[in-house]
């Protein structure tokens, strides 16, 4: 074997892809929810508003992909979500993301959409649930024989 085995670090790649962009998207979701940290762009709004929404939607769908809990689930509604902004927020100011500043929208769209698709890698929630759930399930019918 020579060079890096892609196979085997895929995974591992994967969830640091997934945990950084899932803390990155909650953290805009707590500007926006607590104006933290203070000064950044655009600070607390209203709930019942639609940036209000959008930050319920990063805090939950952040913290899911991050934890690799609900993964695909999560990620798709976070990479609607980032669709969604791009074209009522930004594309209406230039078609070029370059000056619509619409390119951390992109970003997060079409990540948020591969993970959707790759699903959570390694270090999650969801494979520490399924392989404790697989543990009780052996235990279970070891006993019962």
């Amino acid at each position: 074997m020579t060079g890096l085995d892609t196979q085997r670090v895929a995974p591992y790649a994967l969830a640091a892809l997934r945990i950084v962009v899932g803390v990155l998207f909650l953290a805009h979701g707590i500007v926006k929810m607590f104006g933290f940290p203070p000064g950044a762009p655009p600070g607390a709004v209203p709930l019942a508003s639609l940036l209000g929404v959008g930050a319920v939607i990063e805090i939950v769908t952040g913290a899911l992909v991050a934890l690799g809990l609900l993964t695909r689930p999560a990620a798709f509604v976070a990479s609607g979500q980032m669709a969604v902004a791009y074209w009522m927020f930004h594309a209406p100011h230039s078609v070029y993301p370059v000056l619509n500043g619409g390119e951390p929208a992109i970003l997060f769209c079409f990540v948020f959409l591969y993970v959707a698709a790759a699903g959570p890698g390694a270090f999650s929630l969801e494979s520490l649930l399924r392989r404790g759930s697989s543990s009780a399930t052996n235990s279970l019918s070891h006993a019962a024989s």
